[in-house]
Order: structure tokens, then sequence, then C-alpha cells
């Protein structure tokens, strides 16, 4: 047997399905199919049940499982103490939502690049929700989210916070925000509903709250004087430079937002363990030259 039918048999067996499996590891249907069953012929020994729905292992499975995950273990050992990082082969998927994109990702992919000059990356960027659920799904390796992610099965990195200031278009007065329009994140992130409940208490009913999964789009209509809200810094400075927008003090701030690397522990994976390390020193030094 070899270690390429060993991680094929581990992500069938993690994801419940041979086109899974195909996806995960980028292989067709039928070439996953064939090294199982040559897993199988090898073994002399029958490891899934296949039937409607999901494979489920047998109990020759189960223990090819636990065996599996520690060789496997030992490979990204060896590629951790012995191999060459520069030498690391294969296809990086990352996530992370559009606060990440617009600040410190582009410092973490040159980065990343240095130390893994042969990996591709396959980025995503999406509101948090979204992320997760890729996540868990595996279809991500690492997510740069609003976090942290509560699942047992992912090892969560804190990632410096983002205060969040208010901005208006500069031609604008005093601004009431019983009477003019607020936009905020998504209707689906945590950051909107924390502001709503907030509204609802200190505004009533009258308070009229947009939503937008997009961040850039959301300056725009700042800018533009048709909404007020609350934003990172790092957001609004080009509007800031240009005096589009300034920042106000309607009397109260919606609490930071709370950014996490996250990643699903098993089987382990030291790329994307040390990307997350990664992402998270680039994310302190960019903090610190880029307060507030």
């Amino acid at each position: 047997m070899t270690f390429e039918q060993l991680r094929t048999f581990l992500w069938v067996a993690r994801l419940g399905g041979f086109r899974k499996a195909s996806d995960r590891l980028h292989l067709s249907q039928p070439a996953v199919s064939t090294r199982i069953a040559n897993l199988e012929n090898e073994l002399q020994a029958k490891l899934f049940e296949r039937g409607p729905g999901e494979l489920v292992l047998t109990k020759k499975g189960q223990q090819l499982l636990g065996y599996a995950e520690q060789l496997l273990f030992v490979e990204e050992e060896i590629k951790q103490r012995v191999a060459n990082p520069a030498e690391t082969e294969g296809l990086f998927r990352l996530g992370a939502s559009e606060t990440i994109a617009q600040s410190w990702l582009p410092s973490f992919m040159q980065a990343f690049s240095a130390r893994y000059p042969r990996v591709n990356v396959d980025l995503t960027v999406d509101i948090s929700l979204n992320l997760r659920a890729a996540l868990l799904e595996r279809r991500l390796d690492l997510a740069f989210l609003m976090g942290p992610v509560s699942e047992y099965s992912v090892k969560n990195i804190a990632l410096p916070q983002f205060d969040l200031h208010w901005y208006k278009a500069v031609r604008l007065g005093d601004i009431d925000l019983s009477e003019t329009p607020i936009i905020s994140y998504s209707s689906q992130t945590r950051p909107y509903r924390e502001l709503t409940s907030e509204l609802a208490r200190r505004v009533g009913p009258k308070s009229r709250v947009f939503s937008s999964a997009s961040l850039s789009a959301s300056l725009k209509m700042i800018a533009a004087g048709i909404a007020v809200g609350p934003h990172p810094r790092v957001l609004a400075v080009r509007y800031l430079e240009a005096q589009e927008v300034e920042e106000f003090d309607p009397g109260f701030v919606p609490p930071p937002l709370e950014f996490t690397a996250s990643y699903l522990a098993e089987p382990r994976s030291f790329l994307v363990e040390n990307s997350a390390e990664i992402a998270r020193d680039v994310a302190v030094q960019w903090h610190k030259a880029y307060p507030g």
C-alpha cells in the first residue's frame, strides 16, 4: 500500500463519499474509486459499506482509519521537521473576509509566497457566515473570519481586532439616527445584529438600517450622503483622504470586530498551521503600523 492510497482512504472516510474526496484531492472520481479498490484488494478486506447516502466504514475500515491517521501524521511531521518549505507543492484554499482583504491580506500573501513559493493559492473573499460553512465542509483549508468558530473540530487563532468608527458624508450636518439611514454589514453577521439591537434600544423603531455584504459599496453610499454607518478605519481611508467622509460621534460605538484564523484540526497539516501563525504575525505587525 502507498501513502497516496491511505490519504485517499482517509478523505473518503472523513467526507463520506468518493465525489467529495475527489474534489478535496483534485482527482477524478474514478481515480479515487480505483485507489480504494486497489487498497481493499491488497488488504483483502472490505473497508466501506456502499449503500444509499454516505459511505460507512466497516469494522476493518475503522481499524485502518486509526493507522492511516497515525501514518499521515508522521508524514506531516517529516515535512515539518525535515523537508524544505520552499519545496512544498500543492493547492492552498484560503478564505478571507472583506475587512481582512482590504487591510493586511496582501502582506500575508507576500509572506506566504516567500515561505512556500511553489504552493498555489485559491482565494475566496466572502462574508464570514459563508466562509465558516466552506471551512466546515472542507472546501477551505484556512479562513480569516469573524470568529471564533465554535465547533470542537476547529482550531481558532485569535487575530487583532478592528475598532469601528462612525462615518458620514462631509457635506451632511448634524446627524439624527432616527431620520438618517444607517448602513451596516450583511444582515447575516454579528455586527449587524449587535448594531440593530443597540439602535432599537437607543433610537427606537424609527431607525432605518440597510445591510450590505460589500463594505466598499457601503462606504460609497456613505460618501454619497445616502446613509451613515460604523466601519473599520482602514476601509474609509481613501474617502477620508479625499475629504468625502468624516468621522462623527452619535453617542455610542459598536463593539470591535473580532477575527480569527480558523482551520480544521484534523487531519493535521503543518502547511495550514504555519500559515495561521504567519497570518497572526503579519496582522500584529500591520496593526502596529496602522493603529485604529
